[in-house]
């Protein structure tokens, strides 16, 4: 028999039994709604998280002065090492596997605008620092380099910093004191989605040159740490063995002595919220799994109870030469039948939840539930799993029935 006449025959046999079926389908679609949706949640959390996570910048390495725990060069251990201005271009010369080098310097500042008077956490820093830290404008420009060259005095503000300062008024081309210089305000940063920082979130943070900054601030001759991002976040480690090697170099320490300049790597960070998010996606996928699994079961229950129901039916079918194969084949195809087009509503519902969500304006950095090809894959391979595994046992009971005692069954 041809298996479009099967599925046409298995279709006829649920809907002789419609409220049962509809049931039994309410079950799977359930399930495969809680795997598309739990899926998409645990994408747009790690989606989120990371997000919120890399606003410190694109594959940062930060590097700091700290104490000697090894000794080396003749000199004991516990020697603090502090960095100097010189060292960064020594880092830029020597390491050629680095994209961007940067000074920062970490400063409070008293900020006079009228007749107040703020202290604000100030960043100095060189002209390759915005691209790292992905310090975008709202208003105005970014640095240039004759910023730097001309040591100018311009500066420029997060979003709050300027607002806590001004007040509310636009400040873009205003003039502010700066621990009594005049400095003039040549952009504002956009707001930025930032749960990582050092020394507070760029949007309460003030930016100044950092040659400027050295100049008038005597604090800051030499500045506090080294950033600099490699030209490949697969280098990170390379890249910071490099770096340390150049300062260890020049400061007379083991380059192997973590401890003499403590880091930040960000992409090690990175890389580790990248397996959370992974892991929290196959966490909820198996629960949504264990729930499709159980709209499996009900099919199951379905099938045995009509192959109990059609026991006769299939001892007629034997009697008159039909196969095991053909039985077998009729009701894996009807219990196949019954899971693909629950699923399919499934799916249909699941996507348009999402969807729905996805249009409500949700709190920063909640991205919603992205459902991509993946997760599709996922939803549809699970469900063929549970389909198969559900359809296979009431088959082969069906198929193995000997045709006598199926006549006899009453």
């Amino acid at each position: 028999m041809p298996i479009r006449e099967v599925i046409t025959e298995g279709w006829s046999s649920l809907m002789r039994n419609r409220l049962r079926s509809v049931l039994t389908m309410l079950g799977i679609i359930w399930g495969l709604v809680t795997v598309v949706i739990l899926l998409g949640y645990g994408q747009g959390v790690g989606i989120s998280v990371l997000h919120a996570f890399t606003g410190i910048g694109n594959n940062v390495i930060m590097i700091w002065g700290g104490q000697t725990s090894m000794q080396a060069g003749g000199e004991r251990a516990g020697k603090r090492v502090k960095l100097e201005y010189e060292d960064a271009q020594a880092v830029r010369d020597e390491v050629p596997i680095l994209a961007a080098v940067s000074i920062e310097d970490d400063e409070n500042l008293a900020y006079k605008y009228n007749n107040r008077v703020i202290t604000m956490s100030t960043k100095g820093v060189q002209y390759p620092y915005g691209k790292m830290r992905k310090l975008q404008m709202e208003e105005g420009r970014y640095f240039e380099e004759a910023d730097f060259i001309e040591r100018r005095h311009v500066l420029i503000m997060g979003p709050n910093a300027a607002k806590k300062i001004f007040e509310g008024l636009p400040p873009t081309g205003l003039q502010v004191e700066v621990n009594g210089i005049q400095f003039t305000v040549i952009g504002v940063l956009a707001l930025k989605i930032q749960d990582s920082s050092n020394n507070g979130p760029d949007n309460w943070n003030v930016f100044i040159p950092y040659e400027t900054l050295r100049e008038f601030y005597p604090p800051a001759r030499d500045p506090d740490m080294i950033v600099f991002s490699p030209t490949s976040a697969d280098l990170d480690k390379r890249a910071l063995a490099a770096v340390r090697a150049v300062v260890a170099h020049r400061h007379n320490f083991d380059a192997r002595d973590d401890k003499a300049t403590p880091e930040w790597n960000t992409i090690d960070n990175t890389r580790e919220l990248e397996q959370f998010s992974l892991a929290l996606q196959v966490l909820l996928g198996l629960i949504g799994a264990l729930t499709l699994g159980v709209g499996g079961v009900g099919v199951m229950n379905i099938m045995l109870v009509s192959v109990a129901e059609r026991t006769r039916e299939i001892g007629v079918k034997r009697a008159a030469g039909a196969k095991r194969r053909r039985i077998l084949m009729e009701f894996f195809l009807e219990a196949m039948v019954l899971t693909l087009v629950s699923g399919l509503a499934g799916v249909a519902f699941a996507l348009s939840a999402c969807a729905a969500v996805n249009r409500i304006p949700l709190p920063d950095p909640f991205s919603g539930f992205p459902v991509t090809m993946r997760t599709a894959v996922i939803a549809f391979a699970t469900l063929a799993l549970v389909g198969i595994l559900s359809a296979l046992y009431p088959a082969r009971r069906a198929a193995w029935l000997e045709p006598v005692e199926a006549l006899r069954h009453e």
